[in-house]
């Protein structure tokens, strides 16, 4: 396959950026977008010039370093997927593919397509932790849970905090990451000690951090690899509004 890759270059936050275009001739179909862009630094460095930096880790969809804007969209066109997971079976032999980082103005841009994440870690942290002592992992049917209660709660945990719902959304919000943080603790026996004080500080951060306010677009929900839903948000306003009484 013979590609076209319009990749953002910005050598530091102070940078203005911009495109810069390569040919990329020897793709295959079976190769991941990073793979794609792993052969496109071999050839930038082969010729002398800086790479492209850009984010990544386990490459199998689960740690959610990766995180692009390809051709407009989080990740890309296929749906629930990471740009990990990727593969240039789903473009055309010619394409020209356009790269950006994530845009949003809680994630300053490092360099390239690298941004800076660490907003929603502080989210997260503002959580605090889980005071039940555990311990090791019980019989599993001696903590009594709801299927429907416990199957939920697991597809909230499945986040992998890409930032892709940030970068979709009109606003810039991180609304369904953050719904997503809480509302799977709030499903649990574990998580109802601190469940009121966690809403508060969490949704809390959330808007110090300079990210936009949900307005119902669905775009996080569109975009995000795991197929999380926007309940998740309608469930986190429930959560909110009730910690107050």
């Amino acid at each position: 396959m013979k590609l076209t890759l319009k990749v953002w270059r910005q050598s530091s936050p102070e940078d203005t950026g911009r495109f810069a275009q390569y040919a990329v001739d020897d793709a295959h179909p079976d190769m991941s977008f990073l793979e794609l862009l792993d052969v496109l630094n071999e050839q930038l460095i082969a010729q002398g010039e800086s790479p492209v930096e850009f984010d990544h880790d386990c490459r199998e969809g689960i740690c959610g370093s990766c995180g692009m804007m390809i051709n407009g969209q989080a990740h890309g066109s296929q749906a629930q997927t990471a740009t990990c997971q990727l593969y240039l079976r789903h473009f055309q032999d010619g394409d020209t593919i356009t790269i950006e980082p994530w845009r949003a103005r809680a994630f300053p841009v490092i360099k390239d397509l690298v941004v800076d994440r660490s907003a929603l870690d502080r989210i997260i942290t503002a959580g605090g932790y889980v005071s039940v002592k555990t311990g090791s992992a019980p019989e599993a049917n001696s903590l009594p849970i709801a299927k429907a209660n416990a199957d939920l709660a697991f597809d909230y945990a499945t986040c992998i905090g890409c930032g892709a719902c940030v970068a979709a959304c009109p606003n810039a919000s991180a609304s369904l990451f953050t719904a997503a943080k809480i509302a799977h603790l709030s499903l649990l026996p574990q998580g109802q000690v601190e469940r009121q004080q966690r809403v508060q500080a969490m949704t809390q951060q959330m808007a110090a951090e300079d990210f936009g306010d949900c307005s119902n677009h669905g775009e996080c929900e569109a975009v995000c690899p795991k197929g999380i839903s926007i309940d998740a948000i309608a469930r986190m306003r429930r959560e909110y509004v009730q910690s107050w009484f």
